[in-house]
């Protein structure tokens, strides 16, 4: 019991003062998976959109797919990912293995399908309400889906908060893809694994409570933006 206030003590201690190192690692962190959202989103998003919006044969398999992949282990991910960017792999003479970039990767692949699976659902049901309307207008379908991810940008924001949450608590594919190299590819979660096996609690406590907070901080912001989304349909 000792050992674990001493522990947290140092913790809170490393945040209060905020240690280079640690501040280094949550840096890296967010750099790291807000880049990761972004991609995904660019991809995610209209994906799920024109999915909600059109009808085509194979969309059901499409949809399907997407759902498969929400639960995509990340080891078999980055795995993938790993053989990819590998020397022997198609993309290896771009040399990206073993870099943040290699970690961004890894995370779009992981939360693109979340986002799209997450966007259908959003806005099939302002597809609905809104068809007729829109096509009343002469807006097809496929028009019609940057009128639909405006209308529904505060659920969607939110969408968004979902994917960051999943990437910022990824710890797998990035381990494998990134190497976990101090100072270069060290995350947070990646950090959290090496320290606990080295004993050093109060560094690995430091990024946990500090990883939580962020954990919590972006489950409160998507509370608050649902609350507005709804204050503004209402």
């Amino acid at each position: 019991m000792g050992d674990l206030h001493a522990a947290s003590t140092a913790a809170l201690g490393l945040i209060l003062a905020a240690d280079p190192a640690v501040m280094g690692i949550v840096g890296l962190s967010l750099q790291v998976s807000l880049t990761a959202v972004l991609l995904a989103a660019l991809v995610g998003l209209p994906l799920g959109a024109l999915l909600a919006v059109t009808r085509f044969p194979g969309r059901q398999s499409v949809i399907v797919a997407l759902n498969a992949l929400m639960g995509l282990p990340p080891v078999v991910a980055g795995l993938l990912i790993y053989l990819l960017l590998s020397r022997s792999g198609p993309l290896g003479p771009l040399g990206l293995l073993f870099t943040p970039s290699a970690m961004v990767i890894a995370q779009a692949v992981l939360i693109a399908p979340i986002l799209a699976a997450l966007t259908r659902e959003t806005l099939s049901g302002l597809w609905e309400e809104y068809a007729e309307q829109l096509r009343s207008f002469g807006a097809g379908p496929l028009r019609a889906v940057p009128t639909l991810l405006w209308d529904g940008r505060f659920a969607l924001l939110t969408v968004l908060l979902a994917g960051f949450g999943r990437a910022s608590a990824e710890v797998g594919a990035v381990m494998i893809v990134g190497g976990n190299i101090e100072g270069f590819t060290r995350v947070m979660t990646t950090a959290i694994a090496l320290e606990t096996s080295k004993g050093d609690l109060p560094l690995a406590l430091a990024l946990g409570l500090v990883l939580m907070g962020i954990v919590l901080a972006v489950n409160v912001l998507a509370q608050v933006l649902r609350s507005a989304a709804s204050r503004w349909a209402g």
